[in-house]
């Protein structure tokens, strides 16, 4: 996590809203309909847009994500294994999908 997000992501505010949003959505992922495990943001995070709630605390551009789906948001454009194998939670190397 970037230095400037540490704050934000500990917040009060934050995870009411992340909580509140996650169950709201029954905890799947919207991308496969898989078991949900994150809390995404779609317009990314930035130091420009850290304090304006309409980005961080809008129900809008949050989306629940599997971790699959979230690694791939994030580092599909890198190819750091193998296909078929993901890291999960706990920054393990598994096979897709388990």
């Amino acid at each position: 996590m970037k230095d400037y997000a540490k704050k934000f992501y500990k917040s009060k505010e934050w995870k009411k809203c992340r909580d509140s949003y996650f169950k709201y959505k029954l905890g799947i992922c919207e991308r496969c309909g898989a078991n949900g495990d994150i809390v995404h943001h779609k317009n990314y995070i930035h130091p420009g847009n850290i304090n304006d709630p309409e980005v961080t605390l809008n129900w809008a551009n949050l989306e629940v994500l599997c971790q699959e789906c979230h690694n791939r948001e994030h580092f599909e454009k890198y190819s750091w294994t193998r296909e078929g194998l993901t890291f999960n939670a706990a920054g393990d190397l598994v096979e897709s999908g388990k």
